[in-house]
């Protein structure tokens, strides 16, 4: 659990911001108790801002708080995970259609230069590397709608949506559709074409959603406790 936040924020939001790194990449995982004593020794701070930061997770349900238990990392479950991406798979059907009218020449080679990048990544196998890589080139497509409202939306499902996304790349055997998914939404946003980019973003979250089900289920049947 390493920290490399900017070191002028409040000790509170260090702590805050460390922890939820590690939730949202996996670094805790799911169901793990959050010990406050343990990650302060940690994280060499005091009690009082892992427990703000707990209490602040909670608020944004990646901690769970159960009595007599205590904090732990929230479970990853379907129904989570359905809520988040049938929001997600909208909203970036309706970017990658307004971003064939709207994206501008420098974007469309800052998309082409991300989804090279992205690539890269991949051939890397960094987990970590490759969901950043990712994240980059979406924002992309999403900022280029020029409409504050939807990229607010979107950004506001992001954080949420970087967890699944997150346990879809750890999956070494889905980069080639990642990259082969990728180069059809880069290609038919050069095109103009909405129909083919709406239905290849739609795609995109629906393959993500068949392997994070998968990944789910064989969990639960590794873990009766999640049942």
């Amino acid at each position: 659990m390493q920290n490399s936040l900017d070191p002028d924020l409040p000790l509170r939001d260090v702590v805050f911001y460390t922890l939820r790194q590690s939730i949202l990449t996996g670094e805790l995982k799911p169901g793990e108790r959050l010990m406050e004593i343990h990650l302060a020794d940690k994280l060499g701070v005091s009690r009082t801002p892992v427990r703000e930061a707990i209490r602040r997770l909670e608020l944004e349900g990646l901690v769970t708080m159960f009595p007599r238990r205590g904090a732990e990392v929230a479970q990853i479950t379907e129904k989570s995970m359905n809520d988040v991406l049938e929001v997600r798979r909208t909203l970036d059907a309706l970017c990658a259609e307004l971003a064939c009218d709207r994206i501008t020449e420098d974007g469309l080679e800052a998309l082409r230069h991300a989804c090279e990048h992205f690539e890269q990544c991949v051939s890397t196998g960094d987990a970590k590397k490759i969901a950043q890589a990712d994240v980059a080139l979406h924002d992309i497509i999403v900022e280029a709608t020029g409409n504050q409202r939807l990229i607010q939306l979107v950004n506001n499902l992001s954080e949420q949506m970087y967890r699944y996304r997150f346990e879809y790349i750890k999956d070494s055997s889905q980069h080639e559709t990642l990259v082969r998914e990728h180069r059809i939404i880069y290609q038919s946003i050069v095109d103009k074409d909405k129909d083919t980019a709406a239905a290849a973003a739609k795609t995109h979250i629906d393959n993500q959603k068949k392997a994070i089900i998968r990944q789910i289920r064989l969990e639960n049947r590794r873990s009766p406790k999640n049942r």
